[in-house]
């Protein structure tokens, strides 16, 4: 059974996390609910800091706050000695709302508006990183109207096959993110750059993909970087000083998945950046990484509750719950496979195979496909595991359901930090024009 952090059963056989029973949890905040156990946060975040210091001491572990951000998080990130990835206004917004400061931040995005890229520069973000050509001309032109200079990264296609999901590959050359190395834009980009006034280049970044296990695209991505870090050395005299290796390193989802030790991840990285600098004659460069996934994912827990069963004679069983595909896309999305237990009766031996349905209207609309469980019956919490990331980022209103709350676990402890929404919240911003009011007349 696949259990993560401060997981365990107690005298009643219900799951408890971060000193919370799940079935309390439930009656005081309902469900679906979002429980984030912020002692594993904590660790994870601690462990990544502090191995990377060891490690690579000139070096910056950066949060990747798609995976999961609210203010909360923002107030945690900092207290943890982290920087922030943003990839939109909303974002930075965000961020900023919890205080947190713009000077930490990196701010990515294939698409930034011309509101966003303001927005930025107005705060003071610390980096920009720069996804195509056109951006570069954007952000040049913007940062001289306002008087500000932008410091920046390019994003480049290392052309790396991560051997992950196609949807979550981001560093082949067939991509929408980035700048290639293959056909000369990446450094057509440099050459622009050192032309520029209101633009100063002072690293590069890749990422790869997402819940990846091998090290192997990870050593070659970094390998490749430091030789183009070398190329523009020797075609432009520029001095890279800063590179950013993204994200991506998987978590466990199910019982066979079995992600290396993060300190094999961290010295293999360093290794490979440090033989590549002495190979080129050059300085070490600091070092950057953007974990999100294996900061928060095993970390998050959705409890739902049990409703309908319905067999389907010689096919399979399915169990309804009460949440689906607006609180959990990624089985709709990358066909994600997830672990669960019955939080009511977690000490009970699986007896039968299921497959958990969400309530949307929407044939695909299932979270787990043929699970081994104990028997379920309506009313029972079943809690799926593994859910700390892009879950409740993803969370959507499809059939104006409303988006589950968000509670931080601690030492007994259970704190509100993002409310459910009421149904009011889902029609809030509807507008009914004056023509077709009931009192037009």
């Amino acid at each position: 059974m696949l259990l993560t952090g401060t997981m365990k059963f107690n005298e009643r056989g219900n799951l408890v996390i971060g000193g919370c029973d799940a079935v309390d949890l439930v009656k005081e905040f309902g469900t679906p609910l979002y429980v984030m156990d912020e002692e594993l946060v904590r660790k994870n975040c601690a462990e990544y800091r502090d191995t990377f210091k060891k490690v690579y001491p000139d070096s910056q572990v950066v949060y990747a706050g798609k995976a999961f951000l609210t203010t909360a998080m923002c107030r945690l990130v900092e207290e943890e000695g982290m920087g922030l990835d943003v990839v939109s206004g909303g974002e930075i917004f965000t961020a900023l709302q919890a205080g947190f400061p713009a000077q930490k931040m990196i701010f990515h995005g294939n698409n930034k508006s011309p509101k966003e890229v303001e927005m930025a520069l107005t705060y003071g973000v610390g980096r920009f990183v720069v996804d195509s050509i056109s951006e570069l001309e954007l952000l040049e032109e913007i940062a001289g109207n306002m008087g500000k200079t932008a410091e920046i990264y390019f994003r480049i296609k290392p052309g790396v096959d991560a051997h992950t999901h196609h949807y979550i590959q981001t560093g082949q050359l067939d991509s929408k993110f980035g700048l290639g190395l293959s056909d000369g834009e990446a450094m057509d980009a440099v050459e622009t750059v050192a032309k520029l006034k209101n633009v100063v280049l002072c690293g590069l970044h890749c990422h790869i993909g997402s819940q990846i296990f091998d090290l192997e695209p990870f050593r070659l991505a970094a390998s490749i970087m430091m030789d183009f870090i070398q190329e523009i050395k020797e075609k432009t005299g520029i001095i890279i000083s800063e590179l950013d290796l993204g994200g991506g390193f998987g978590i466990r989802y199910l019982e066979e998945d079995s992600p290396h030790p993060l300190d094999e991840f961290v010295k293999m990285i360093a290794a490979t950046v440090k033989e590549k600098a002495a190979e080129h004659g050059l300085a070490l460069p600091k070092l950057l990484v953007e974990p999100g996934r294996s900061i928060v994912g095993e970390a998050g827990t959705t409890l739902y509750t049990v409703g309908s069963c319905k067999t389907v004679p010689g096919i399979r069983k399915y169990v309804a719950v009460d949440g689906g595909m607006m609180d959990n896309l990624r089985t709709a999305l990358y066909e994600a496979k997830y672990s669960a237990v019955v939080a009511n009766r977690a000490d009970k031996e699986p007896s039968e195979v299921v497959s958990i349905a969400g309530k949307a209207c929407e044939s695909g609309d299932m979270l787990i496909w043929d699970i081994e469980l104990p028997v379920l019956r309506r009313g029972d919490i079943l809690a799926v595991l593994s859910t700390g990331a892009y879950h409740y980022s993803m969370s959507n209103n499809y059939n104006r359901f409303t988006r589950p709350p968000v509670v931080f676990v601690r030492d007994g402890e259970a704190e509100l930090v993002v409310e459910r929404e009421s149904y009011e919240d889902v029609v809030q911003r509807d507008i009914i024009p004056a023509r077709l009011r009931n009192d037009r007349h």
